[in-house]
């Protein structure tokens, strides 16, 4: 737990985040210290959002689920603020993946396959 604060304290220092960013992810590990096993163990495992495109221009995303509601929060605000962005996140069903780590859902909660044949999933595996 010393080293993740010590990494939340450096990325303050280095203007990565601020401090109500810093408070929420120290917040976080802390009440991870608490937790029951069975939410520790499903707290350790990973977010994955998949996009393979047509055009092979793929992307893979793991995010540990314990830090994924915070990231969820803080991305969907900063990508509404992009215009390239806006987009692409106005679809996404941020209470869908919420609601889905509340409840320790396990598999896919998101697949979509587009026209183009772009195909996108989002799993807690």
């Amino acid at each position: 737990m010393k080293d993740e604060i010590a990494r939340i304290i450096a990325m303050l220092q280095e203007g990565k985040i601020n401090a109500e960013e810093a408070e929420q992810l120290i917040s976080a590990i802390k009440a991870d210290e608490q937790e029951p096993k069975s939410k520790k163990r499903y707290l350790g495992k990973m977010l994955t959002v998949r996009i393979i495109s047509a055009t092979k221009d793929n992307v893979n995303v793991n995010i540990p689920v314990k830090i994924v509601k915070f990231a969820l929060k803080l991305g969907h605000g900063i990508a509404w603020s992009i215009p390239e962005a806006k987009g692409y996140v106005e679809d996404i069903d941020i209470d869908l993946l919420m609601n889905a780590i509340d409840n320790e859902i396990e598999g896919k909660i998101v697949d979509i396959q587009t026209e183009d044949g772009d195909i996108v999933t989002i799993a807690i595996e």
